[in-house]
């Protein structure tokens, strides 16, 4: 490997401690065409195969952009080691069956496309365990799908001992893929490596040795130091062609319409100058073919007999033109051979190739998603079977390779004629073209693709101009145009004649969902009323529901909690009821509910909902509802303390929210990642902070639920990251002020307890004790558990700071009970950590230490390990000159605990009751509860426990 040595030294660095979580998972490659990257390539993988890694080898193809997963198909199509390892076939099975498959559309939904990510990594990681180098050759010309699925291996690389190796050209990468790379690299998950030219000494010693010293100073002059131009030049001179005048231009001034600088165009196709004409249409055909490039196809395409194909291939061979490659397929020698090749053949002869290959394919049963590049190819007039196949390879590619399907239906509407009678037609297809847009991510494109044909479908036809309008108000709303989707919306509701009543269920639908989005839900809550009573009346139960629920989620946003629970048990009667195809035409009416009942606190309703609505969106491919039901997974899984499982959801959601392009979706999953990161990464861990200021940096400061949310949870990690003053103009500016007049009311008291910590860490006690006053009203106004354990944790910060310890445990102690009656796990743990150093504090040693054991015991056994980290942390002040405590008694809860120290010191249940404000029949279930935890068979012996361990004593 010539001139190459300090990138394979940095390379070699990396193989030999692959696996160590401070080294990048991903090698990016980039330089001009030529210079030598595929090279490297090949050293790097015959150096890791030498060491005992598995290879996987991979190349991109120019003319194979809109078949999806190209790039990872090819690599997974090594015969050696897929017949060593079941895991590779396995993988190399998914990928073709979404290429090969019925082309139905449903591929088990979208979850084909982004489970597929995770399955892929998962694959990976399982290769990996003795060592895997994923090589990708050729990046910049990758499928929109396989680009995708780098973007996710950057993001969340396989574990192990993996590395993923690319290479690619800088103009020609799109700029999503250079965007994915330079994120991965500022983060240190990727080592960027960029070729220069070659030296002269390098290049000479290695290209042309045989060639005098002045003649081989003048062509690597000439070549400017590109490897492969040098070599065309030395080739050239070898056999008497004059170089004069012919520079590689590195700056692309002068390209050929193959992409190729023109003077080493012109070298290139000097090889091909004396070729018979039989070898000049197999290399022609070769070059169209692609990977269908069989002995068997190129007899077809060229009209050669199989003889005749296996004497030219043959001769090509030797020429070193083709080269064999997997599975009996032949390929040019070089992209940029083929590039040539290709843009020189004449158009009538290349489509014939294409449309000789796409029968074939369609003789032998192949599906339209094989059939479709081929049949796209041939294509020089409007051809209603060519369309036929088109549109079905789209519908196909719809859940799995959206940019492709968008790319196929742009094809037949850009060849059907445009004729009234085909307006309909037409409608439908750009309908399904401007949904694949949105779902690929090219949210503006489908917009304004919706807004011609809302326009030009007037009053002529009317249900395909309302349809157009609620796609359009989606792609509107997640464009942060709110106010338009409104407008838009209430434009097709005032037409006369109005919308079926149907549509108009859906549309006023539409409009609430826009209000609680810009935190506007008043404004909308007449509209959701007549959406339910139209539904009912229209005896139309999915809309019913689905107009309950929202109204749910708009009364509990606005912190009117009787309300809400009204509506979310209507809701909830109503979709239980329905069958899952009966849900599936209105599926947000999941995401409604199961969102209102996570504000309502009723988290086992709410993970059934997001269960079911998961189930269903995934089987249907509705994937604008998947972030939804994802966030909201991942805030319920943290709240009840399953940290590692709400770290998955949040980044499936946060994938999800990547790829569909909407900055204001992705603040919303980041927001809701920040806060999972923070409780889910040890103590001093940045990644919460670095995720919020995504967050907010996407979202923006518009006045809506989502940007409030992410400014909120930046103020969480700025606090827990010591700046105090920076968490308070984070959640202030969430609010609207200091009062939070614009925050969410069923969230207020959560974020004016941070508030109120950081104001006292900041030494403004006066502004704490306002908001600590106001966290409790906004408490007692909500009657949730939750919140008001918020609030008293809020009091208990203030009454410690002015040295009321005891009143601050006993406080602290009453939210810890709030929020085991509710269902918080890890504010529970998180509470009783904050109480167990102040009990010590005050002699209640034993009592500190029990705290402290349930509290640790929840945060391991939930994956806390922020809580984890801040257990050991207080360890030595919580455990110092106590009593051993029992195991048993580690599992009571704070209110447990209570109830059986009030029996040790001898007090009757119903003493019990009115001490602690509950009624007999509760203290009796808590005793219940006690004895088997405690593993005790009486009062007796509870007792006597707990004088044993010093909790017995007391007045």
């Amino acid at each position: 490997m010539v001139g190459r040595s300090s990138e394979l030294a940095r390379l070699d660095a990396l193989l030999a401690d692959l696996g160590r979580s401070d080294l990048a998972k991903v090698v990016d490659i980039v330089g001009e065409p030529g210079i030598g990257k595929s090279k490297l390539l090949d050293e790097v993988c015959a150096r890791a195969r030498t060491t005992g890694f598995t290879v996987l080898r991979g190349r991109a193809t120019e003319y194979e952009q809109h078949v999806p997963y190209q790039l990872f198909s090819d690599a997974l199509a090594d015969p050696g080691p897929q017949d060593a390892d079941p895991a590779l076939a396995e993988a190399h099975s998914v990928l073709s069956g979404i290429r090969k498959g019925p082309g139905d559309g449903s591929a088990e939904g979208t979850a084909a496309r982004f489970e597929l990510h995770r399955m892929i990594a998962a694959f990976l990681t399982q290769l990996g365990e003795q060592g895997l180098v994923l090589a990708l050759d050729d990046l910049h010309w990758a499928d929109p799908a396989s680009r995708e699925l780098v973007d996710h291996l950057i993001r969340h690389p396989a574990r192990g001992r993996v590395l993923l190796v690319v290479a690619r050209r800088v103009r020609q990468t799109p700029t999503s893929l250079t965007a994915a790379l330079a994120r991965g690299a500022a983060g240190g998950a990727v080592l960027q490596l960029t070729l220069e030219p070659l030296s002269e000494q390098e290049s000479v010693l290695a290209l042309a040795p045989d060639v005098p010293e002045d003649r081989a100073k003048r062509l690597h002059a000439a070549s400017e130091g590109n490897p492969l131009y040098l070599f065309a030049l030395v080739h050239a001179y070898r056999t008497g062609v004059s170089p004069h005048g012919l520079t590689p231009d590195r700056h692309g001034d002068a390209l050929d319409p193959a992409g190729v600088p023109g003077g080493l165009a012109a070298l290139l196709l000097d090889e091909l100058a004396t070729l018979t004409g039989p070898q000049r249409r197999t290399v022609e055909a070769v070059a169209a073919l692609g990977d269908h490039a069989t002995l068997g196809m190129l007899a077809v395409a060229t009209g050669l007999s199989p003889q005749d194909i296996e004497n030219e291939t043959g001769a090509l061979v030797v020429r070193d033109l083709l080269r064999s490659g997997p599975d009996g397929r032949w390929a040019l020698r070089h992209p940029l051979l083929r590039a040539l090749v290709y843009e020189g053949t004449a158009p009538g002869w290349r489509a014939e190739v294409h449309r000789r290959a796409a029968r074939e394919l369609a003789r032998g049963g192949a599906p339209a998603t094989e059939r479709a590049r081929h049949v796209e190819r041939s294509l020089t007039g409007w051809d209603p079977q060519a369309a036929q196949v088109l549109v079905e390879a789209a519908a196909g590619f719809a859940a799995t390779a959206p940019a492709t399907a968008a790319h196929l239906l742009d094809v037949v509407l850009t060849h059907m004629p445009d004729s009234p009678d085909r307006f309909g037609q037409r409608g439908e297809l750009v309908l399904a073209r401007a949904r694949a847009l949105g779902v690929s991510g090219s949210l503006q494109e489908s917009r304004d693709l919706l807004h011609i044909l809302i326009e030009t479908a007037g009053k002529g036809h009317p249900e395909l101009r309302t349809q157009a309008v609620a796609q359009c108000a989606v792609m509107e709303r997640h464009l942060g145009h709110s106010p338009e989707a409104t407008a838009l919306l209430r434009r097709e509701l005032s037409r006369d004649p109005g919308p079926s009543p149907t549509q108009a269920v859906s549309l006023r639908l539409a409009l609430g969902m826009s209000a609680l989005l810009t935190a506007s839900y008043p404004e909308a809550r007449e509209d959701v009323a007549q959406a339910v009573a139209v539904a009912r009346s229209h005896d139309h139960p999915t809309g019913e529901a689905a107009a309950l629920a929202l109204a749910a989620l708009g009364e509990a946003y606005e912190g009117e909690t009787e309300a809400a629970a009204r509506f979310a048990d209507a809701a909830g009667s109503l979709a239980d009821a329905l069958t899952d195809p009966g849900l599936a035409d209105l599926c947000e009416a999941l995401v409604w509910l199961a969102w209102a009942e996570t504000l309502l606190e009723r988290y086992g309703d709410a993970e059934r909902h997001i269960t079911r609505g998961l189930r269903i969106a995934r089987r249907t491919g509705q994937l604008h509802v998947l972030p939804h039901l994802l966030t909201s997974r991942a805030f319920v899984h943290l709240t009840t303390c399953r940290l590692p499982s709400a770290l998955e959801a949040a980044e499936e959601a946060e994938s999800i929210a990547r790829a569909a392009g909407s900055d204001e979706l992705l603040g919303f999953t980041l927001a809701i990642k920040t806060l999972v990161l923070l409780l889910v990464r040890p103590l001093g861990d940045g990644s919460a902070l670095s995720t919020g200021e995504e967050a907010v940096a996407a979202a923006g400061r518009s006045r809506g639920w989502w940007s409030s949310l992410a400014w909120c949870m930046l103020g969480h990690a700025t606090y827990a990251s010591g700046d105090p003053h920076r968490a308070q103009e984070a959640i202030t500016t969430a609010g609207g002020g200091a009062e939070l007049p614009l925050l969410q009311p069923s969230i207020r008291p959560g974020q004016l307890d941070t508030l109120v910590g950081a104001a006292l860490a900041a030494g403004d006690v006066d502004q704490a004790v306002r908001w600590a006053a106001q966290a409790m009203r906004e408490a007692d106004r909500l009657h949730l558990d939750g919140q008001r354990a918020a609030a008293l944790r809020a009091e208990a910060s203030l009454v410690e700071r002015h040295g009321d310890t005891g009143t601050a445990v006993r406080l602290l102690e009453a939210a810890a009970e709030e929020y085991v009656r509710c269902g918080q796990t890890l504010w529970e743990a998180y509470s009783l950590l904050r109480a167990a150093p102040l009990a010590q504090r005050i002699g209640q040693g034993a009592r500190a230490a029990v705290m402290w054991h349930r509290a640790h015991r929840i945060a391991v056994a939930g994956g806390a390990r922020l809580l984890v980290d801040l257990a050991e942390l207080i360890r030595p002040q919580v455990m110092t000159e106590t009593a051993t405590v029992p195991a048993q008694l580690a599992e009571l809860t704070a209110r447990e605990l209570e109830v059986a120290e009030l029996v040790a010191r001898g007090l009757s249940n119903q003493d019990i009751a009115a001490r602690l404000h509950l009624s007999r029949r509760t203290v009796e279930t808590h005793l219940s509860s006690i004895y088997r935890k405690a593993s005790v068979p009486s009062r007796a012996a509870l007792a006597g426990l707990m004088t044993r361990v010093g909790l017995g004593a007391g007045p």
